[in-house]
C-alpha cells in the first residue's frame, strides 16, 4: 500500500493565504480597469475580478480588522473633498440648494419604490441601492447590515457611476471621457502629521462605532477630515499609496460577497439597475430643466450638480467640460455631507441598529 502525506494548514495560515490572494486579485483588477480608463477603476476593477474569482470557486476573504483600517483611510480621503472655498460659496445658490434637497428625496423615494415594488427587492437592499451617489460610503453602510444583499447594492451603485461618467459628457457637449484621471496631488503630509492623522482617524472611527453609528469606522474619520479641511487648519490629502490600496480593499470586500450568483440572476440585477438609473436620472433631468428654464443657468452645469453621481467625478467632469466646477462641487458636497450626516440616523430608524460584528 502506497504511503501518502496529508498536509494540514493552520487556520491562521489559511486566512493569510486567502487575504493575500484576494488583495492580489483586487490589485490586478483595479490595474486593468485603470489601464482601460474605466470610471472608479481601482474600486470597480477590484470588485469585479474578486467577484469572478469567488464565483469560480477561488477562496477569498478579508479579515475584519484589515477591513476597518481600510475604512478609516477611505473616510479621511473622502473628507478631503470639503474645501474652505467650496463651503464659502454654498450660500450663493439658496434656491438651487433647496431644490437639491427635493431632488435627493425624490430620487431616493422613487428609486426605492421601483426596486421594492416592481423589482421585488427586500427593504434593506432596495433602500441602500436607491441612495443617490456616495458609492464608497453606501457600500460600507450596507456591509453594516448583513440582511441587505451587497451584490445587488454594488451592482446598482456601480452601474449608476459607470453610466454617468460614460454618457454625461456626450449628453452635455458631445464630448467623451478620454483623459479622465486622478486629480493633481498637493504637497504630501509629513510622516509625523500622517501618523497623527491616522491615530486621530482610528480614534474617531472607534468612537463612532462604539456609539452605534452605522459605518462608524468610515463616518468618524470622514467628519474629522471634513472639519479639519473646512476650518482651514490643514489640507488633509492622503498620498495615493494609501488611498488607492484602500479603494482596492473596499472592492475586495464587496467582491467577496458575490457568492452563488447565477448568470440569469446577474442579468436580472443588471436590468433592475438600468431601470432604477432611468427613474433617478429622469428626476434629476426634470429638476435641472426647470431651473434652466427659470434662471437660465447652463443646463449641463445643472445636470452635473443634480446627477446622483460622486463628488469627485462630477466636479472633474465640470472642469473638463468648461463649466463652473465650484457650483457643481458645492451642490454635490452638500448632498454628500448631508447624506453622511443624516443617513446613519435615517438608516437606524428604518432598519434598526447595525450589526457591528459584520
Amino acid at each position: 500500500m502506497s504511503a501518502f502525506r496529508i498536509t494540514i494548514i493552520s487556520p491562521q495560515a489559511s486566512l493569510v493565504l486567502k487575504t493575500a490572494t484576494t488583495l492580489v486579485l483586487g490589485a490586478l483588477g483595479g490595474a486593468i480597469f485603470h489601464v482601460l480608463g474605466l470610471p472608479a477603476a481601482w474600486l470597480s476593477g477590484a470588485m469585479v475580478l474578486v467577484a469572478v474569482a469567488v464565483l469560480s470557486g477561488v477562496p477569498c476573504g478579508m479579515p475584519n480588522g484589515l477591513r476597518d483600517a481600510l475604512f478609516v483611510v477611505l473616510g479621511l480621503t473622502m473628507g478631503s473633498g470639503v474645501k474652505p472655498e467650496t463651503i464659502a460659496r454654498i450660500g450663493e445658490w439658496p434656491v438651487t440648494m433647496a431644490l437639491l434637497v427635493v431632488s435627493v428625496v425624490a430620487i431616493l423615494g422613487a428609486t426605492y419604490l421601483f426596486q421594492r415594488r416592481i423589482a421585488g427587492w427586500d427593504k434593506p437592499t432596495a433602500y441602500f441601492a436607491a441612495i443617490p451617489g456616495a458609492l464608497s460610503y453606501v457600500m460600507i453602510l450596507t456591509l453594516s447590515y448583513p440582511r441587505a444583499d451587497a451584490m445587488r447594492v454594488a451592482m446598482a451603485q456601480s452601474f449608476r457611476v459607470f453610466v454617468l461618467v460614460a454618457i454625461l459628457p456626450a449628453i452635455i457637449v458631445g464630448s467623451d471621457t478620454h483623459g479622465l484621471g486622478l486629480p493633481p496631488q498637493v504637497d504630501p503630509l509629513s510622516p509625523e502629521m500622517l501618523a497623527l492623522l491616522a491615530a486621530a482617524g482610528l480614534a474617531a472611527g472607534y468612537a463612532f462605532t462604539r456609539a452605534g453609528v452605522p459605518a462608524g469606522w468610515l463616518t468618524g474619520p470622514f467628519f474629522l477630515s471634513a472639519i479639519v479641511n473646512a476650518a482651514g487648519w490643514m489640507q488633509v490629502e492622503l498620498p495615493q499609496w494609501l488611498s488607492l490600496p484602500a479603494l482596492v480593499g473596499l472592492g475586495c470586500v464587496i467582491g467577496c460577497r458575490f457568492t452563488n450568483l447565477a448568470p440569469r440572476e446577474f442579468a436580472r440585477m443588471l436590468g433592475v439597475s438600468l431601470g432604477a438609473f432611468i427613474v433617478g436620472m429622469s428626476i434629476a433631468t426634470a429638476i435641472s430643466g426647470l431651473i434652466w428654464a427659470v434662471f437660465g443657468l447652463p443646463f449641463g452645469q445643472l445636470l452635473l450638480a443634480f446627477a446622483p453621481g460622486g463628488l469627485e467625478a462630477m466636479t472633474l467632469l465640470a472642469f473638463l467640460l468648461n463649466l463652473d466646477p465650484a457650483f457643481v462641487a458645492a451642490h454635490q458636497l452638500v448632498r454628500y455631507v448631508g447624506m453622511v450626516l443624516l443617513l446613519p440616523l435615517i438608516t437606524r430608524r428604518l432598519l434598526g441598529p447595525p450589526d457591528v460584528r459584520s
